[in-house]
């Protein structure tokens, strides 16, 4: 065994190597990115073949990985919260048909929304489904739970759910590695209709999956991740959830005086919950993310029970749960240690200077406030939604990966001219090529503009699925090639820019705008490299 210093990410990933994993299929998005990362950076990686490449969304990573189960291979799967509602589908259909190889979805939440659009808590979608999950509540932790978890996911013959947080997943420890396992030989499924989700099968496998669930809660109850420790103070019980065990114990350093539950795996452990709700007058759920755990608790046990949490004010509905939010939910003083200084002050992200988004959105907005008053820009995804800010303000929208165009579509059908989409070439493999074909289907009235840097800039200069295609993925996908127009967002050629814009804005029907100039950042990497 060694012991390395490992972020909570690297240790997801280092688990999974050591586990014997086959493939990992992702997406980049914080604060997932870095389990992947690693995973390609890794020697091990090369030297097995473990495939490692970026996936073109969440949906096709779920899907492939999913395959590599079908199998009988070890598979890893990571993104963001929000890309949960990506690959939902199939997610929620894989608890259906279950796996043969282990299966572990890794769902990497962003409780205050440190750089995400909404603070979902993903696990609902594992409780939606029907399937065990996994909360850590340190770094070696979630190495353990990734390390036994395929075998687990094995034997239960389901996917796993692992439900990370952004501090967790970007925090270091020190962690103990296991033995290194190989990789699983090819195998199927004994019932060679497993896989196939006609109605008559999925309702015989739906029932399957019901029955199983009291399996699942035994799994729980006996789960060395799930711990119940007594306290002399029964006024009060708490239940910490992953990493709010860590807040918690950050303000009892000499041991809780309170009864404590640890809840690291789901579905909730029945035993061990009837007992903290016997024992105690009055139950407190520190819980990241949602109240997950608080809103079940209150109607879980079918008894009258005090809880306390999110729902009733002890803690806040929104933003992270943190030592010092816990420290006043337990009646304890908060003493901060340290204070901000004066000198810092907070700083809005903004677009790199001489970044070509920059380029592209004056010259855009020139024109649109010229000519068009009556002009809407809608948005997506990606470094570029900076544009909302000053001194662009210059998009109307920004929704989710894709949006862009099909809000920009919707409008158009409404009547508005010009309706103008910005979306950037990673966003467009990603969820854009389904709302353009639907621009094409109908020749809506849409300028849609595809600021390509030719990588995936916001989560660190990843590989783009589009890089180099984007031309043709729209060709083919019907635009006419008269009006798919490429220009270089450089000042010297903001006329030449202006002019083409007025072009395709007065063309009745689909245009695409390709603004094209490789991201700085990944340019200045290549240039150290060398």
């Amino acid at each position: 065994m060694s012991k390395q210093l490992l972020l909570g990410d690297e240790a997801i990933a280092q688990a999974a190597l050591d586990a014997g994993l086959s493939g990992v299929y992702a997406y980049p998005g914080t604060p997932s990115t870095e389990i992947t990362e690693y995973i390609q950076m890794a020697p091990i990686t090369s030297e097995q073949n473990i495939h490692s490449r970026w996936c073109t969304n969440e949906k096709t990573a779920m899907e492939a990985a999913l395959g590599m189960s079908f199998v009988g291979k070890r598979a890893l799967v990571c993104m963001k919260h929000v890309g949960m509602n990506v690959a939902a589908d199939c997610f929620v259909n894989s608890a259906m048909t279950g796996v043969k190889g282990g299966l572990i979805v890794v769902a990497a939440d962003d409780p205050s929304m440190h750089s995400s659009q909404n603070e979902q808590d993903s696990r609902f979608y594992g409780d939606f489904s029907l399937i065990p999950m996994y909360e850590p509540s340190n770094q070696q932790e979630a190495y353990d739970m990734v390390y036994d978890g395929f075998e687990f996911s094995e034997k239960l013959g389901e996917p796993v759910l692992m439900r990370m947080v952004t501090r967790l997943a970007h925090s270091r420890s020190g962690v103990i590695r296991k033995d290194q396992k190989s990789q699983n030989s090819i195998a199927f499924s004994d019932d060679p209709r497993q896989f196939i989700l006609l109605p008559g099968i999925a309702r015989k496998r739906y029932k399957v999956l019901l029955a199983r669930q009291d399996e699942f809660i035994k799994a729980s109850e006996e789960s060395p991740y799930n711990k119940y420790m007594d306290g002399p103070n029964k006024k009060l019980g708490i239940i910490a959830c992953g990493i709010g065990y860590n807040y918690l114990m950050e303000n009892y350093p000499e041991g809780c005086e309170y009864p404590v539950l640890k809840i690291g795996q789901y579905p909730l452990p029945k035993k061990q919950l009837l007992q903290l709700v016997e024992s105690c007058d009055e139950i407190l759920v520190l819980e990241d993310g949602q109240p997950f755990v608080e809103k079940q608790l209150k109607g879980y046990l079918g008894i009258g029970v005090k809880v306390k949490g999110r729902l009733d004010g002890t803690l806040s509905q929104d933003g992270e749960l943190n030592p010092d939010s816990v420290a006043r939910a337990v009646g304890k003083e908060n003493k901060s240690e340290f204070s901000i200084p004066s000198v810092v002050e907070m700083r809005p992200p903004a677009l790199c200077e001489g970044c070509g988004h920059r380029d592209m959105y004056i010259t855009l907005t020139e024109v649109l406030k010229e000519e068009y008053p009556s002009h809407k820009v809608f948005s997506d995804i990606g470094c570029y939604t900076l544009g909302a800010n000053a001194p662009f303000n210059a998009i109307n929208s920004c929704v989710d990966m894709g949006a862009s165009i099909t809000m920009a579509k919707g409008a158009a059908d409404g009547g508005l001219h010009p309706s103008v989409a910005v979306i950037g070439d990673s966003t467009f493999t990603h969820s854009g090529m389904t709302g353009l074909l639907d621009c094409v289907n109908e020749n809506a009235n849409v300028t849609i503009v595809i600021s390509d840097n030719e990588t995936t800039a916001m989560t660190g200069g990843q590989d783009s699925a589009g890089t180099g295609r984007i031309e043709a993925i729209c060709t083919g996908l019907g635009v006419d090639p008269a009006h798919i127009r490429v220009v270089v967002p450089l000042k010297k050629n903001y006329e030449e820019m202006k002019q083409i814009i007025r072009e395709e804005i007065e063309y009745r029907g689909v245009s695409v705008i390709i603004p094209r100039r490789e991201c700085i950042q990944t340019l200045a990497r290549k240039k150290r490299s060398k």
